[in-house]
C-alpha cells in the first residue's frame, strides 16, 4: 500500500464544502469517486483543513492510501480526467511516508480573503469575491487586524457549530492590503476555528465601512461571546492557500 499526497485546487461554488455531506456534493466525494473509478478501491481521503460550502482551494493538501501500484504522473492525469467536468484539479501527486498525515502533520495553514471594492459588480470573478461597493478604509482595517494577532480566546469569532475542544488559537499574522480594486486579507496560523477567518473578515469590513472603530475589534475579541460578532463574511471570497509541513 502506498500513501499518496495530493495537492488539490478547486472552485467551492458547486460544493457543500470539502467534507462528504448527505445533502449535497463535496470535494472529498468527487475525488474519492474518481479514485474508485480508477483503481476499484474505496478509500478515504484526508485533508489539511475542511472548508465550508462555497469556499475555494488554491493548494489544499490531502492524502489517500492505495493498494494499486502506479506512478505519480499516471495517478494525477487519471484522476484529473475522471474529475471532469467538476471544478477540481489534482495539481500534484507524490508518494509519502506512511506516517505522514495531511491533517496531523500540518504545522501551519494560510488563507486569503478577497474583497472586490468597486461600484461595478463582479463579472469574471462572480462567486469568487465578496463585492462591497462602498469605499473601504483599508488603513483602519489593518489597524483593527492588529488586535487579533497572537494567542487569544476567539469565542466571538467561532461558529456555534465549531467542534474544536478549545476556543484558544494563536494567530501568527493577519494583513490587510489594497491590491488595485481588491482588498486582500491574509491570515496564517497553525490551525483555525470553524468560521474564524470569515468572522474576522466580516468585522474588519465593518471597520472599513466606518460602522466600527478599529478598537471595536478588540472589544469584540475580549467579549468572548458570539453575540458580540458584528458580521460573518460570505464564503465565496475565502481561499485555502496552503498547508505547511
Amino acid at each position: 500500500m502506498t500513501r499518496w499526497r495530493l495537492t488539490v485546487e478547486f472552485d467551492g461554488g458547486p460544493f457543500m464544502g470539502w467534507q462528504r455531506q448527505d445533502h449535497g456534493p463535496s470535494v472529498q466525494q468527487a475525488i474519492e469517486e474518481a479514485v474508485e473509478a480508477m483503481t476499484g478501491e474505496q478509500q478515504r481521503l484526508h485533508c489539511a483543513g475542511r472548508t465550508d460550502a462555497g469556499v475555494h482551494g488554491l493548494a489544499m493538501s490531502a492524502h489517500i492510501d492505495l493498494d494499486k501500484e502506479m506512478d505519480a504522473h499516471r495517478l494525477r492525469e487519471g484522476l484529473n480526467a475522471l474529475l471532469r467536468p467538476d471544478p477540481v484539479a489534482i495539481l500534484q501527486a507524490e508518494p509519502v511516508d506512511e506516517e505522514w498525515h495531511a491533517r496531523f502533520s500540518c504545522i501551519g495553514r494560510r488563507y486569503l480573503y478577497r474583497i472586490l471594492n468597486r461600484r461595478a459588480p463582479p463579472t469574471l470573478d462572480k462567486g469568487r469575491v465578496w463585492h462591497i461597493a462602498q469605499d473601504l478604509d483599508v488603513d483602519a482595517m489593518a489597524e483593527g487586524a492588529q488586535h487579533l494577532i497572537g494567542q487569544h480566546d476567539f469565542t466571538t469569532f467561532r461558529s456555534v457549530n465549531c467542534q474544536a475542544q478549545s476556543p484558544e488559537k494563536t494567530l501568527d499574522s493577519l494583513t490587510v492590503e489594497q491590491m488595485g480594486e481588491e482588498v486582500q486579507i491574509r491570515a496564517a496560523a497553525r490551525s483555525f476555528l470553524h468560521h474564524q477567518v470569515r468572522s474576522m473578515v466580516g468585522c474588519l469590513a465593518l471597520v472599513g465601512r466606518g460602522q466600527w472603530r478599529p478598537d471595536d475589534i478588540k472589544g469584540a475579541l475580549e467579549a468572548k461571546d458570539r453575540q458580540a460578532l458584528g458580521l460573518n463574511a460570505p464564503p465565496e471570497g475565502l481561499y485555502f492557500v496552503e498547508a505547511r509541513y
